[in-house]
């Protein structure tokens, strides 16, 4: 993995120059994988972001905004109650491990000094947050805990004596000289990368492969120098935060990744290439986590209905044949005096056709030449009814599928909250069973997300279909501009200004862009209009409107035009 020893050890050093002497004001626990703390420290508010989840474990600063849910779990409460209100005395990291520790200082509810201990564990699918008392060195508790049934060798629970995860016997990187250094290779063995990585603590496959690289093909003392000037670049902490994007891959680490071709992105601190590679990514997967259920269920709907579609379509061919049932029965009333009954078919001139060629007309002999007209003309109307009828239910299917596409759309973009409205409008709709929630609170009013453009403009999102009815239909106002990708599935945007920039416009279509089903494509189109010239038609379903005299620009959906506008805040006055 990229968060290796050495991505560590830039992160930690972050926090050691801001963190050390500042008071922790705020804990929050957004998920059961993730800790927020708010630290005021040297005359500045940090947000250190703390995350054991199993694919995405990470700690860094972020000025990304979080959930922080009205009842805290049980670990949050613990941190509240331990280490709320106390000072950051140190912060290290433990040899060139992916494990760091934060020693806080405290008292308690009888004014006594408390020491008490932070220890966050990046080690993929056991990562771990682990509160200590520092006197004993014994667990208070953990975000995630670890039962005997799960670890004999390292159980995590409260009261426990706190345990290392067992050595890795390799060696520290900045211990070794030259000799031991090129001596611990088997060069015919090849794969010096891979040999780098299980030599030495601290060093992921990215950067093996990198020092590799520099080392190119040559004498063997050519790897020790590339080797020995990266650990003194990191033994500085002389960092280069860089993410990379590389043949549809994305890469991050603590210095320049050269062997890597590909768009390099450079960031002042290790902690803004983490918000920049991770963006969304943990929200997203927790959120799908979580709805599941839903798009399985309106997956399954939306392949029926275009099941559905298939056969009616075919059904409504067949039936373009009815005028020929009508032509059939008016030939038979107008030649019945030359039909006889117990004739099982007769040949008449076709009026209709411009050569009046002759048709032959099937008969029932058991019925007069009468029934047998009347016959014809019950087939044409039952299949002309059976075709308006088809065509009516086609349209109905095809509606339904565009309301279904839009709600997928809008559960990949949603955060829990926003989950939660758009399962109560999918059971308003009778799309699913309604749920029993104990102590089932008011539902909350559909608060459309709000942004601001460089210039201030405030834009509002709306980020399920209940948000953008009420963005559009109620909170907007008549000369406030609107936005929705062209014929795509996607959010309400709309510009609260009677003018606007071109700037604005783009920014806003961008956003229009990203939160939408074209989110990974480029030149998106997105129309605009001002809100007078948007209605939603009568019994329409949540989310549909009609718009006339819109213009189409084109946009390409940017992360890190989206992640900057989220981080601004309201423009002050002046």
């Amino acid at each position: 993995m990229s968060f290796d020893g050495i991505v560590t050890r830039a992160v930690t050093h972050e926090l050691t120059t801001k963190l050390v002497g500042g008071r922790i004001s705020k804990v929050y626990q957004p998920s059961d994988t993730e800790i927020v703390l708010y630290i005021r420290s040297q005359g500045q508010n940090h947000k250190l972001y703390i995350s054991a989840h199993p694919a995405y474990p990470r700690f860094q600063f972020t000025e990304s905004p979080a959930d922080h849910p009205k009842e805290p779990p049980m670990f949050c409460m613990l941190l509240r109650k331990h280490i709320e209100g106390s000072f950051i005395q140190a912060v290290r990291q433990v040899g060139m491990e992916r494990i760091v520790q934060i020693d806080i200082r405290g008292v308690n509810e009888l004014g006594d000094e408390v020491l008490r201990r932070l220890s966050i564990e990046i080690l993929g699918r056991t990562s771990n947050v682990i509160l200590l008392d520092l006197e004993t060195n014994r667990i208070m508790d953990a975000l995630r805990r670890v039962p005997y049934s799960v670890s004999k060798v390292r159980p995590v629970l409260p009261g426990r004596d706190y345990e290392y995860p067992p050595a890795q016997e390799k060696l520290d990187p900045f211990a070794v000289d030259e000799t031991t250094f090129l001596s611990g290779f088997d060069y015919l063995a090849g794969r010096l990368d891979k040999q780098l990585v299980n030599r030495f603590l601290g060093l992921g496959p990215l950067i093996a492969k990198e020092i590799v690289f520099r080392a190119g093909i040559g004498e063997r003392k050519n790897l020790w120098n590339a080797f020995h000037q990266l650990i003194e670049e990191f033994r500085n902490h002389q960092y280069q935060a860089t993410r990379v994007e590389a043949e549809g891959k994305h890469y991050f680490y603590a210095t320049r990744l050269t062997h890597l071709a590909g768009e390099h992105l450079h960031f002042e601190s290790m902690s803004e290439c983490l918000e920049s590679f991770y963006y969304g990514k943990a929200d997203r997967d927790r959120v799908r986590g979580q709805t599941l259920d839903l798009i399985k269920r309106l997956t399954n709907e939306r392949e029926k209905n275009e099941k559905k579609i298939e056969i009616l379509r075919k059904e409504v061919a067949e039936s373009d044949l009815v005028e020929e049932e009508r032509i059939k029965g008016e030939l038979l009333t107008t030649y019945m005096h030359e039909i006889q009954r117990g004739d099982s078919f007769v040949r008449l001139a076709n009026y209709y056709d411009p050569e009046e060629k002759q048709i032959e007309i099937q008969l029932d002999p058991l019925l007069s030449p009468s029934e047998n007209a009347q016959r014809y003309y019950k087939r044409y109307n039952k299949r002309k009814a059976s075709k308006k009828y088809n065509l009516e239910q086609i349209a109905i299917a095809g509606d339904e599928n565009q309301y279904l596409e839009s709600v997928l759309v809008l559960l990949e973009n949603s955060s829990l909250k926003e989950v939660e409205q758009i399962r109560e409008e999918l059971e308003e709709e009778g799309w699913v069973r309604t749920q029993r929630r104990p102590n089932r609170k008011k539902k909350e009013k559909p608060n459309p997300i709000s942004m601001y453009a460089k210039d201030g403009t405030l834009i509002l999102v709306g980020k399920n279909n209940k948000q953008n009815d009420y963005l559009t239909h109620q909170l907007a106002h008549n000369s406030d501009t609107w936005l929705h990708t062209k014929d795509i599935p996607g959010s309400h945007v709309v510009i609260r200004s009677k003018e606007i920039s071109e700037e604005t416009l783009l920014e806003a279509a961008t956003l229009a862009a990203y939160y939408s089903k074209a989110r990974e494509s480029s030149q998106v189109p997105v129309d605009y209009v001002t809100i007078k010239h948007v209605k939603k038609p009568a019994g329409a379903r949540p989310g549909f409107v009609i718009y006339e005299n819109q213009q189409t620009l084109y946009v390409t959906p940017d992360e890190n035009t989206i992640r900057e506008m989220v981080k601004r805040t309201k423009p002050k006055a002046n």
